[in-house]
């Protein structure tokens, strides 16, 4: 079920984990093409065609009413809105303190350039449904959103087998601040909120995870409207050395690939004592959870434990691999962190397991995967505003830098440029 890997003896074998990088999804190309084509055109008619073809249900009211939100509050436990909201607190705290202000750049006599920022009007947030139904994911996309200021939250999450979204979906939606939420997910709904139909508005930015065809199709619009990231297979990396406890390394590594099949769990570590034993408890501890088959077919095709000759070199296989997810579980983990250049979240110590980040900690649960966290960063605040650079010059100052423009700007062949500024100098 589950590998264990000598780096110095299977060199090939670590190719597996660093391709992660290199995903090859053309053959599903076509077919969101053909979607996203089809519901510019079809508008609410494609929609519902296509969420009837993929999902066998035929969906009247695409809009979730207010009613429907308020008997979702009825049914959902006391003790599950108020773990909901604390984990909206905690997110919002840790958030709140990513809000950009208004920076002014340069304040003299003659110049004055500001930094303006400014929140997205409009923000669409896919949310997955069906088995892979996350509240926590609702709360970790909305509320950075309305942080920084959006003025419109529109939530899209494919219905259930009765036709109607998840309760706790919906309670999440309203804990967060979330203004709309429709039936429909894949790419079909990518593409409405896209391009806008009747009853689909039509937003600046989309962000939050999906499956293969979400991915793909939030990658083609890229561009028409602002996208967070193209999100692959969840992944974690857990460093371990002679000190770390194998139980708890074992349990983390299988509530990372309890996701699904394409999910990665690796543990590396420099003792082959330690490799073996987090092995036995990862067997043990398997056939005892639910979802054990989808572990075993993770584990099987997309995890291992791979054992190197020194700490140092796991570190760097580390920082090759940018794990979305790192726990550092050896005896100075701090010591360790401070060498790590590549992840996307870290977590530190025996008592810092990674379903903490997933949510109750406060920092954001989306980040970047299949190697991406070595250029890109978790979801914040921030990637919901824009910034506007507002530039004051006076005389005086244009007088003097205007020469070394005009030099320039006649080095690059552009006269006109040139021009602009000289006959301000000829106006006296």
């Amino acid at each position: 079920m589950i590998r264990i890997i000598d780096s110095t003896l299977q060199p090939d074998v670590l190719k597996t984990f660093l391709k992660r990088t290199q995903f090859d999804y053309s053959d599903v190309n076509e077919s969101v093409e053909s979607i996203l084509r089809a519901v510019k055109k079809d508008g609410d008619a494609a929609v519902k065609k296509y969420t009837k073809q993929f999902d066998s249900i035929k969906v009247k009211e695409l809009r979730v009413t207010k009613a429907q939100i308020d008997a979702a509050f009825e049914r959902v436990s006391d003790e599950l809105i108020n773990n909901l909201k604390h984990a909206a607190k905690n997110i919002e705290a840790f958030h709140q303190q990513q809000a950009p202000k208004d920076q002014v750049m340069k304040d003299t006599k003659s110049i004055k350039i500001i930094e303006r920022v400014r929140p997205i009007d409009t923000v669409g947030l896919y949310v997955p449904g069906g088995t892979a139904a996350y509240p926590s994911t609702v709360l970790m996309n909305a509320i950075p959103a309305k942080i920084a200021g959006v003025k419109r939250i529109v939530m899209i999450t494919p219905p259930g087998a009765d036709g109607e979204v998840l309760d706790s979906l919906l309670v999440a939606a309203k804990v967060a601040g979330v203004d709309e939420i429709y039936k429909v997910g894949g790419a079909q709904g990518v593409a409405a909120l896209t391009y806008g139909t009747k009853t689909i508005p039509k937003v600046d930015k989309i962000v939050g995870p999906g499956n293969i065809y979400v991915a793909m199709a939030k990658r083609m619009v890229s561009g028409h409207v602002g996208i967070d990231m193209v999100a692959g297979p969840s992944e974690i990396v857990i460093l371990a050395d002679e000190t770390t406890n194998p139980q708890f390394a074992a349990a983390d590594m299988l509530s990372q690939a309890e996701h699904d099949p394409y999910a990665s769990a690796i543990v590396i570590t420099p003792s082959k004592k330690i490799a073996a034993r987090i092995k036995s408890e990862a067997i043990e501890q398997t056939n005892q959870l639910k979802r054990h088959a989808i572990i075993k077919q993770s584990l099987e095709d997309n995890g291992g434990i791979i054992t190197t000759e020194t700490m140092d070199e796991a570190i760097q296989l580390v920082n090759r691999i940018a794990p979305e997810h790192l726990e550092i579980l050896t005896k100075d983990p701090n010591a360790v962190c401070n060498d790590i250049s590549n992840a996307g979240a870290i977590f530190i110590g025996p008592y810092t397991p990674e379903p903490i980040g997933d949510y109750m900690a406060g920092p954001n649960h989306t980040l970047p995967t299949s190697g991406s966290a070595r250029f890109s960063s978790a979801l914040s605040a921030r990637d919901f505003i824009k910034t506007t650079a507002i530039t004051t010059y006076k005389k005086p100052a244009l007088k003097e830098e205007a020469q070394a423009i005009i030099n320039i700007a006649e080095s690059e062949g552009l006269s006109a440029h040139a021009n602009a500024i000289r006959l301000r100098l000829e106006e006296e």
